[in-house]
């Protein structure tokens, strides 16, 4: 589906960018004078506008539609990526990261959501996780580039920069892919603008089946409208709205404390700490990469053949186990032992494939479904306006921690985080798989939802 491919280049920017630190940090620390605080800073910048970027995002997205704010995002990951490469000093990095840190957040929000919104039903799961395998390959690009080029020319002045400097490629495809793509059909049925709904939905189903969809979406269209509920205040009235945003919110902030950020910004230096020369690392940090993109896939096969509670409660205590394995080996093997580092590498990429295989598309898949229409950009907007939060905090803390408590102290504490995201999701995740939005939303606004079996695999 070549509106998925172009759409999900926001993903590829997403992952690039936020990858990107893991590499470039070190040189342009030196560079730019940089001591451990403000690494912290330049690294959880982007976190902190990517938080901006989500609220702002859904709000935008439901105010002039899905297409154009892609368009937006594109032109706001080229200026951040400019202003990035052009930094002369730590304040303009900041800013420059921030700037970027705004459009992954947007891309994060809107680019999920447009996915579900043109996907048939029996697909959506697959097609709406294509986001974040390009994510995935978002962030192998980054590691791989700053492999290559960290070692055939790191002897460079400012190599960071043209680390950096790739990611305005793909924001260039980006936004002259999105000139040629349709809105959202749902977007534009909730405007009032059924003729061009229909040719869109015509476009990407047969014209029977766009139909008939069609009247759904006008069905649930006309019940929101009788609703009225658009403001946070009305969705926090409402017993059932405000129960699905919690759920939201809970399983965007438990996907971040799993600590899978933490490779992604500091795999290095976590892998340095378990025993890796600078130059080794550097390529080791290519591996997690490369099996995250094909845990990824591997999970856009299970997306619509696993129940989404059965994807996420297997991910989360997977995870939980990785994590006490990391914090064991890291105790019972002393530094500078010859094993100790692979261990740690193997264990680590064991954490990142799980991570990818059940936890990661499922997790966009799962906020980009169960939100009503007329509360979905605000909610998905504020869900992961919240995982942004605790990804910075994390990102800025994260040094700080292992300096004071250690690698095995680290993961302990993932390891717990873990093991309560898993009975959250136990208790309080619903089921949404082989079900239409329409559906879902009818059984989300009535509470319905919490109370319907499972479907059969």
């Amino acid at each position: 589906m070549i509106v998925a491919l172009v759409a999900t280049i926001g993903g590829l920017l997403f992952g690039y960018d936020t990858g990107v630190i893991n590499g470039a940090l070190r040189p342009m620390a030196t560079e730019l004078g940089l001591t451990p605080l403000t690494e912290g800073v330049v690294t959880s910048s982007l976190l902190f506008g990517a938080a901006v970027g989500a609220f702002l995002g859904g709000r935008m997205s439901d105010a002039i539609g899905r297409r154009r704010t892609i368009l937006a995002l594109a032109i706001t990951f080229l200026c951040g990526t400019v202003i990035c490469v052009l930094a002369p000093a730590f304040g303009v990095m900041v800013v420059g990261r921030v700037v970027l840190g705004i459009a992954v957040g947007g891309a994060s929000t809107v680019v999920p959501v447009y996915l579900a919104e043109l996907a048939p039903f029996e697909t959506r799961g697959s097609l709406a996780g294509r986001n974040e395998v390009m994510i995935a390959v978002g962030a192998l690009a980054a590691f791989a580039v700053n492999a290559v080029i960290g070692n055939v020319w790191g002897h460079i002045d400012g190599i960071w920069r043209f680390m950096l400097a790739v990611c305005a490629i793909p924001a260039i495809a980006l936004f002259f892919g999105m000139l040629r793509m349709p809105e959202s059909p749902r977007w534009l049925v909730e405007k009032g603008r059924r003729s061009e709904a229909l040719e869109v939905l015509c476009t990407v189903r047969s014209r029977e089946r766009a139909v008939a969809e069609l009247a759904q979406v006008e069905s649930a269209a006309s019940t929101d409208s009788r609703r009225e509920v658009a403001s946070l205040r009305a969705v926090l009235g409402n017993k059932w709205l405000r129960r699905i945003l919690i759920v939201g919110i809970g399983v965007a902030v438990f996907q971040q404390l799993t600590g899978i950020n933490t490779i992604v910004y500091y795999g290095q230096v976590v892998l340095i700490e378990a025993g890796f020369d600078e130059s080794a690392a550097l390529i080791a940090n290519v591996v997690p990469g490369l099996i995250g993109v094909i845990g990824s896939i591997v999970s856009l096969y299970l997306m619509d053949r696993v129940n989404r509670r059965t994807m996420f409660i297997t991910g989360y205590l997977l995870i939980t186990l990785w994590h006490l394995l990391i914090g064991i080996a890291s105790l019972v093997l002393p530094v500078g032992s010859g094993a100790r580092p692979y261990v740690i590498l193997v264990l680590v990429v064991l954490f990142v494939g799980s991570m990818q295989t059940f936890l990661n598309v499922a997790t966009w898949v799962i906020l980009s479904e169960i939100f009503p229409l007329h509360m979905r950009g605000l909610s998905i907007g504020i869900a992961v306006f919240c995982m942004w939060i605790a990804n910075a905090l994390l990102g800025l803390l994260f040094p700080t921690v292992v300096e004071g408590i250690g690698l095995t102290g680290s993961f302990f504490m993932l390891a717990a985080f873990n093991l309560v995201a898993a009975v959250f999701m136990l208790k309080l995740l619903p089921e949404t798989r082989g079900r239409t939005l329409e559906s879902i939303e009818e059984d989300v606004s009535t509470g319905e939802i919490y109370a319907v079996p499972e479907p059969r695999r």
